[in-house]
Formats: structure tokens, C-alpha cells, sequence
């Protein structure tokens, strides 16, 4: 296989990681403006219906925050949107279950309901699957960069670490 010297190795890569921690961060970002324009009181345990889901002042401030926070991976793009896709993605399965123990409970300060729980599962297993796009596999293409992080192994200021083979 020939490979193109000239085009940077992750570009597609980049562009999925790109897209879709984008994409989602508009969404989260849509979802907290709506929930504190409507000046939710913070730490409501009940919440109002917000485009389907359940919010209060809290969960919006925490959307507005987490779809800030995708927001800048989109436009850095790279290894470290890959990373913070993988690491929101986890947070937002967590949150779901989490949650989904305190619904029922005074402690439910988020104000999350069933439809809030699915959402987060949704959103939380697409991020993992954006993230770890081109990431883990066992066929990656010679041109990835992973692949040649493996194969030359971690390094810590060019030198090789042996304690830290896998």
C-alpha cells in the first residue's frame, strides 16, 4: 500500500471524532440553553418537561457545561477529541445508572426521570463509539496513528518504557 506522505495520517479519524463530539454538543448545548431560559429553580427534585426530558437550573448549568466542553474537543479535534469522547461517553453511562438508583429519592437533584436515563445511556454509548473509533481494533491501517503509537511502544521524553508493555 502507498502511502500519501503529504495528508496529515488521522484525517478521517479526525473528522469523525470532529462530527460527532460536535453534533453532540450542540444538542447538549440546545437542551441546557432551553432548560435555563425557562429559570428552572437549581436543586428542583420534580423539574419541568424540557423537549421530552425532565430539568431543572442544575442539569441545564451541567448540559451548557459538558456540550462546552464537546464543543472544544470538536474544534481540536485529534487524539484529544477521541479522548474526551471516550471519557464523556463513560461519565454519561455512569450518570445513567447512577441516576436511575436516585430517581425515586429525595437525592434525585437533577431532577431526572426514565427519559433522562435513556438519554444519557444514548448519549453516553455514542460518544464511547466515536471515541474509540479507529481506536481499538485489531485491523487498524497502516497510516493510523495508533497503530503507530503500538508498534513503537509508550516512550516517556524518547525513551522507551519497558515496565509499561502491554
Amino acid at each position: 500500500m502507498e502511502l500519501d506522505r503529504n495528508r496529515r495520517p488521522d484525517r478521517r479519524l479526525d473528522i469523525a471524532y470532529r462530527a460527532g463530539s460536535g453534533v453532540i454538543a450542540l444538542v447538549l448545548i440546545g437542551f441546557g440553553l432551553a432548560g435555563l431560559t425557562v429559570r428552572l429553580p437549581l436543586f428542583d427534585t420534580q423539574g419541568e418537561v424540557v423537549a421530552g426530558l425532565s430539568t431543572n437550573g442544575a442539569l441545564g448549568f451541567l448540559s451548557v457545561a459538558f456540550g462546552s466542553l464537546l464543543l472544544g474537543a470538536a474544534v481540536l479535534g485529534g487524539v484529544y477529541a477521541s479522548t474526551v469522547c471516550t471519557v464523556m461517553g463513560t461519565a454519561f453511562v455512569g450518570s445513567g445508572l447512577v441516576n436511575l438508583y436516585l430517581m425515586t429519592t429525595d437525592a434525585n437533584v437533577l431532577a431526572f426521570s426514565m427519559p433522562n436515563v435513556i438519554f444519557s445511556f444514548v448519549v453516553g454509548l455514542t460518544l464511547m463509539t466515536i471515541g474509540m473509533y479507529g481506536r481499538f481494533s485489531g485491523g487498524l491501517a497502516e497510516d493510523n496513528p495508533f497503530r503507530e503509537y503500538r508498534a513503537r511502544g509508550p516512550r516517556w521524553h524518547g525513551i522507551r518504557v519497558p515496565w509499561a508493555q502491554g
